[in-house]
């Protein structure tokens, strides 16, 4: 089968299953079933065996259920709501200080859990009541809360992030302090975003009427020590080459039970539960994988890699144009699909593009990884806005494609930015590499 037929109908039957409602890591693995029983027959099967089995074996594996679990185990308890009550007291009395306190507090939850859908119905329901009491503007806080939910993907420690070291080889340490630049700059946008527009129209996020002693948030401080202390633990670990990702994530996973345990809150329900919603994402992350695992060796075996690669290369345009085009691709396919399955399928096949163009890889996975941001929030399929639907079931979907709208230019913006001055990024992760 020439490359061209099998790129056709590979990623054809494949967008024909999604829209049937297939899930992506069973629409992936029957794609390849599909197409190597028809190129090679039954015999063909084991090489999918044997491609499912090396990515099994990947000892990056190990993080992922790791972090879920250290995630999910402060998204339970109720470190979460103390959190949120610590950015709540300390917003002070100014024009979307609410806000600008629940921004701070949905970014840190998102990355914490690295489930952008924890950190937006979390963030949503501990958050809203407080601003819809002092009156603020509906669509402003629906927007603001769905744009700092996505940054759970590109801030570490970021699951994303380690399935793109996976399928690329780039580490995985890098790939974190890249994303932790990009994370906090794009944190630094929005938090600006929300001051300026509070003060241009204070009447859609007024100041809170009621002052709080200093004592009073002093002590709140105590639920930020904790969750802040675990995870610049883990990362430095790191960063500083003293741990793999893998070994920070045991030890990230440990620190978090024995912190809830100390606050009195770890009891069997609370493992039960927390072992279940572990076992429950981390399935789903690794079938994923699975599946993708499968549909690439297949898609590669029969040169369909090297005939994207050498079409994308033989083209007659700019490097810079050709980077860019691969970037608005990861925007729009995260428009429809799970990221994870996105870093699977074009990885393998960009990366090697843009090492041969002769660009930073690190630079462009964190500004793909951006991308897939936007996309979580971008219409008319990104996630976060049916999340947005849940806490707001009265707001229409026209009405919350309007709320996001800001920050999805935003980001874009943010993430030319990255494009045009590559050095942030380069710079930034050689300089901390070096640290």
């Amino acid at each position: 089968m020439s490359p061209e037929l099998l790129t056709a109908g590979m990623f054809g039957l494949l967008l024909v299953f999604i829209l049937a409602g297939v899930s992506l890591a069973f629409a992936l693995g029957s794609v390849a079933v599909i197409f190597v029983v028809i190129m090679n027959g039954l015999n063909g099967l084991f090489p999918i065996l044997s491609a499912t089995f090396a990515s099994m074996w990947s000892i990056s594996l190990a993080a992922i259920p790791l972090f879920v679990m250290m995630g999910i185990s402060l998204g339970k308890s109720k470190i979460a709501s103390d959190l949120y009550i610590a950015f709540h007291l300390w917003s002070g009395k100014v024009n979307g200080g609410l806000l600008v306190g629940t921004t701070g507090f949905a970014s840190l939850l998102s990355a914490m859990t690295g489930s952008c859908a924890a950190s937006t119905l979390t963030t949503g329901m501990v958050g809203m009541p407080a601003m819809d009491k002092h009156g603020y503007d509906k669509k402003f806080v629906l927007g603001t809360i769905g744009a700092a939910g996505t940054l759970g993907i590109l801030i570490p420690p970021s699951i994303t992030l380690i399935v793109i070291g996976m399928s690329t080889g780039l580490s995985i340490g890098k790939l974190f302090m890249g994303g932790l630049i990009a994370g906090l700059g794009m944190l630094a946008v929005i938090l600006a975003y929300v001051i300026i527009k509070a003060n241009l129209q204070p009447e859609k996020a007024p100041a809170a009427t009621e002052s709080v002693p200093l004592a009073e948030k002093i002590h709140s401080l105590r639920a930020v020590i904790l969750p802040v202390g675990i995870i610049s633990v883990v990362l430095l670990s790191i960063f500083l080459g003293i741990a793999t990702p893998t070994e920070a994530a045991a030890v990230g996973a440990a620190a978090v039970l024995i912190a809830i345990a100390i606050r009195g809150e770890l009891n069997w329900d609370f493992l039960k539960e927390v072992s279940y919603s572990t076992a429950t994402m981390s399935g789903m992350v690794l079938w994923i994988i699975f599946g993708a695992s499968a549909f690439v060796s297949v898609y590669s075996a029969a040169n369909g890699i090297d005939f994207i690669q050498s079409f994308l290369l033989s083209l007659d345009i700019s490097p810079w144009l050709l980077i860019l085009i691969m970037q608005v691709a990861g925007f729009i396919l995260g428009m429809f699909l799970d990221p994870i399955g996105i870093i699977l399928l074009v990885m393998p096949i960009f990366m090697p593009v843009v090492t041969q163009l002769g660009f930073d890889p690190i630079w462009f996975a964190v500004i793909f990884q951006l991308n897939l941001c936007v996309g979580y929030i971008s219409p008319p399929f990104g996630y976060n806005i049916f999340y947005l639907k849940t806490l707001s079931p009265q707001t229409s979907i026209l009405d919350l494609y309007r709320s996001v709208f800001p920050y999805v230019v935003l980001m874009i913006l943010f993430g030319v930015f990255l494009l045009a001055f590559p050095s942030i990024l380069t710079d930034g992760v050689r300089l901390l590499t070096k640290s």
